[in-house]
Order: C-alpha cells, then structure tokens, then sequence
C-alpha cells in the first residue's frame, strides 16, 4: 500500500516539475516576444531617424549642388558678358584707329589749297605768339612752306602788334626744318630754342582728336546705356 502511494507522489512531483518548466517556458516566450517587440520598436526609430538623417543629408548636398551649379552660371555669365564687352571695346578701339589713320591721310591735302593753307599758318604762328609772349622767335616750317610761311608770318606779326601793342621780331629758322613727310604747320621757339610751341598739323590734328573724341564716340556708337545723363 505505501509502495503504491510513492509511485503516485513521484507522479505529482512530475507533474509539477512539468508544470513549471511549461510556465518557465511560457514565460521565456512571453519575455522573447516582449523583448522582440521592443527591439523591433527600437529598431524602427533608430531606422526612421537614420532614414530622416539620410535624408537631411541628401537634401542639404542637393542645396548645396544647386547653389554651386547658380554660383558657376553667375561666374561663368558674367565672363561671357566680360569676354563680349572687351571684344566690342577692342572692336570699337580699333575703328576708331582707323577712324583716326583716315584723318591723318587726309592732313595731306591741307597745303594742296595755297590760299587755305596760308591763312592756317598765319592762324598757328599768332597763336603761338600769344603763347610766347616773347620779343624774339624763330618758327620751324617744311622747306616747301617757306615762301607761305613768310607771307604768314608778316601778317601773324601785324595782327599781334597792333593787339598787345608790343614789338616783336619773327623769323624763319633757317638752320631747322619739319621733315618733308611732315604734313606741315609750324613749331614756333625762344630763348635760344629752349620754349617750343607744337603747332604742325599732326601736332593740331591729336589735340582735337583728345577733344572730341567723347562726341565723336557717340556719333560712331551712340550713347552709352550706362550713362543716365547726357550734357
């Protein structure tokens, strides 16, 4: 009878033991589950924020691409429109070269009307009198000019007398010439040649291209866009 008893105490202790390890069992799922559960959470927020940060990442190089790609249109804009504009300022220079070269070719026929051209002398050597000032000067002429030159010369004479009343001795320098290739006009000096007054024609001719040269700018080009005002 007691042999029969322990067997079934053995099989109550089994049972419990059975039980216990499907309730440990149990547990460790639910545990398991639980830990999956909030790994799998965890896992999800650290995705989003490496996909959020990914993102922020792709978006800000994508700003930056743009504003380097705006950066380099602008620089490279701006050396297109540089580049133009000094081709249109050299092509403008270099018309107004030949502008200019065409005027110096045409110094030539100045002399070719004897009556004109005395009258200019005349003109140039009184000017240069009344830069001078002086008792005594000598005017250098081309060897061709001499006889014109001395015409002028009597009258440039008689013009500055009779306005500063004031005596005054003009002479043809004899010692000195402008070239022949020289398209004419006169240098007047004093003192021993130590003042001189550029007065040939090529000499007029610079002077009056300095001058006018904005005029005559707009007469070739136009206005310029960036001027507002004009005068």
């Amino acid at each position: 009878m007691s042999h029969h008893t322990r067997a079934l105490n053995d099989e109550e202790v089994l049972n419990e033991m059975k039980k216990m390890v499907a309730f440990i069992n149990q547990e460790a799922i639910e545990k398991a589950r639980e830990i999956k559960v909030k790994a799998d959470e965890e896992f999800n927020i650290e995705k989003a924020k490496l996909v959020r940060q990914e993102s922020n990442n792709i978006e800000a190089t994508y700003q930056r691409k743009i504003k380097q790609a705006e950066i380099q249109k602008k620089i490279t804009q701006s050396n297109v429109i540089n580049k133009s504009r000094l081709k249109l300022l050299q092509a403008r220079q270099q018309y107004l070269e030949e502008v200019f070269n065409e005027t110096v070719s045409q110094l030539i026929k100045v002399p070719q009307d004897n009556v004109k051209y005395r009258d200019i002398l005349k003109n140039l050597i009184l000017q240069g009198l009344y830069q001078l000032m002086d008792e005594q000067v000598k005017v250098i002429v081309k060897k061709s000019d001499v006889d014109l030159a001395n015409n002028a010369i009597q009258a440039a004479s008689q013009n500055y007398k009779e306005t500063t009343k004031r005596d005054i001795i003009v002479e043809i320098d004899k010692e000195n010439n402008l070239p022949d290739d020289s398209a004419g006009g006169v240098i007047l000096t004093s003192h021993f040649g130590r003042i001189r007054i550029n007065n040939t024609l090529e000499e007029r001719l610079v002077l009056a291209q300095e001058e006018l040269l904005p005029e005559i700018r707009v007469l070739l080009f136009g206005h310029s866009p960036n001027r507002k005002h004009f005068h």
